[in-house]
């Protein structure tokens, strides 16, 4: 089964999208981080780009290079940021293009008698889907829960992480927009929240929408979700 799975993600991996080297990148995404006061820093090795900077005291990373999701093509853009809120919080936001594909892949893993062994390769976003059940809610718009499914260890830490203007955030996408079936994903686990996104478009209103938009989720996370919150 595991092997079925590695050939699905396989077949998908074809033809690449078009995108922009890191290299090519990296003097404008200097100079915008300079304005922002963000720091930037390049690594040699596989051409990767880092943004450094601070939300509420805390630090945040973001990095574009090398996909580390087999689900992910051409350049991958991820952050990362400790947060020190409730470590049992469990909050995991994807396009449904992508839920929809990681589903139909794990149910064909665990259905395949064939295979017995786990392949470390799998993402583990397939567990958390197993693990965690979606919510939702009326507040936020129709459209919203059209291209975002939420999934939450209590529907309690998804409200009181998405507000309104995050939610207004991973609509509005600066022209030309991601597609809808891009793969993204927004989380809270273990204390720290992490973004991870397809890099297209590749140009720099994307990649500085998707900074303000985990900027933002870093400090609703910090203002709702305090290390005393109940779970």
């Amino acid at each position: 089964m595991f092997d079925r799975i590695k050939k699905a993600f396989s077949r998908e991996a074809a033809p690449q999208p078009e995108s922009v080297a890191p290299s090519q990148l990296g003097g404008a995404l200097s100079e915008w981080a300079a304005t922002q006061g963000f720091g930037f820093s390049t690594q040699a090795a596989g051409g990767t780009l880092q943004l450094e900077g601070r939300v509420s005291d805390k630090r945040w990373r973001m990095e574009l290079g090398k996909p580390t999701r087999k689900f992910i093509r051409g350049e991958e853009l991820r952050a990362r940021a400790e947060l020190g809120i409730n470590e049992d919080v469990a909050v995991l936001l994807m396009n449904r293009p992508l839920k929809e594909a990681l589903e139909k892949q794990a149910y064909a893993m665990y259905t395949d008698n064939l295979q017995t062994t786990a392949d470390p390769n799998l993402p583990e976003e397939m567990r958390w889907l197993a693990m965690y059940a979606e919510v939702g809610w009326d507040s936020l718009p129709r459209e919203f829960w059209s291209r975002y499914a939420v999934l939450a260890d209590q529907r309690e830490h998804a409200l009181a992480w998405l507000d309104p203007q995050l939610a207004q955030l991973l609509l509005r996408w600066p022209l030309p927009a991601p597609a809808a079936d891009t793969p993204f994903m927004l989380m809270l686990l273990r204390g720290k929240a992490y973004l991870r996104m397809q890099y297209l478009p590749a140009d720099m209103p994307t990649l500085q929408h998707a900074a303000a938009i985990f900027t933002h989720a870093c400090e609703t996370a910090i203002g709702g979700l305090h290390t005393d919150i109940p779970s």
